[in-house]
């Protein structure tokens, strides 16, 4: 005896499949670090457009491309305008270019910056992403990236600063003051050592943005108290969205402040 085998009409079958909306919801479900790797993807499309439309060599090796003087940061590039000498030729940057406090943190000088920032950016996704969720994720990232711009504009100097190192150190400072308020050594986990090591590697070494790496980690830490507090000693849900929020505004309030004083 042979058993029967049904058969459906391919309108039947076209008809039980999820909607548009239903099969993007179970795809976005699917990605839990969707916001880390478009954070991922956009600095290295920045990167590779710096490349691309600079056609300069030294876009690999670190040195500054026009690029870098357009949309980097300087405390004093946003202040009065500055005469670059560039391989183009001469270029003027005009004061009150605000942008670069967001701009500046997606550009890298050379292969080495741009890696190490990825690198760290992606494993500190995989921790706090699926923690916080998409949304204050993002903020954390943001607040810390402008908290790294105010440090910039805090310390000074004529010289271009860029790179996601800023934001980056803001996700570590956040994922140190996590583990500690959640009563965990951060140092048996290696984050702590990670930190204390790139805090060095900072003050040691010569011209690293001492400005954005410490502003990243203050902006980071004051979002962590708040947005990985453990669950016994939690701030009210509204707080861990208008925290990041709050910082980020006070990076922004503090350095046009700064440079208009």
């Amino acid at each position: 005896m042979q058993a029967a085998v049904g058969s459906h009409c391919l309108s039947c079958a076209k008809a039980s499949r999820p909607d548009v909306k239903t099969r993007a919801r179970f795809w976005s479900a699917r990605q839990p670090l969707l916001v880390t790797m478009s954070l991922l993807t956009m600095n290295v499309v920045v990167f590779l457009a710096v490349l691309l439309f600079t056609r300069d060599p030294g876009a690999l090796s670190g040195s500054v491309t026009d690029a870098h003087l357009r949309f980097g940061l300087s405390r004093d590039v946003l202040a009065q305008p500055i005469l670059w000498q560039s391989a183009d030729g001469v270029i003027v940057t005009e004061p009150d270019g605000w942008y670069r406090l967001v701009t500046s943190g997606f550009m890298h000088f050379g292969v080495l910056h741009i890696a190490f920032n990825m690198y760290f950016l992606y494993a500190l996704g995989r921790m706090l992403e699926p923690a916080l969720g998409r949304i204050r994720y993002l903020l954390l990232y943001l607040a810390s990236l402008l908290g790294g711009s105010l440090g910039v504009v805090v310390m000074g100097g004529v010289g271009i600063t860029a790179g996601a190192s800023g934001a980056v150190f803001g996700l570590l400072a956040a994922a140190t003051i996590g583990l500690w308020r959640r009563g965990v050594n951060p140092f048996s986990t290696g984050i702590g050592a990670t930190l204390i090591l790139n805090l060095f590697i900072t003050f040691a070494i010569p011209g690293i943005s001492i400005g954005g790496h410490v502003g990243g980690i203050i902006a980071g830490s004051i979002c962590g108290l708040v947005m990985l507090a453990p669950p016994y000693k939690a701030f009210p849900p509204w707080a861990s969205f208008a925290t990041p929020v709050a910082v980020g505004a006070i990076s922004v309030i503090g350095s046009i402040a700064i440079v208009a004083g």
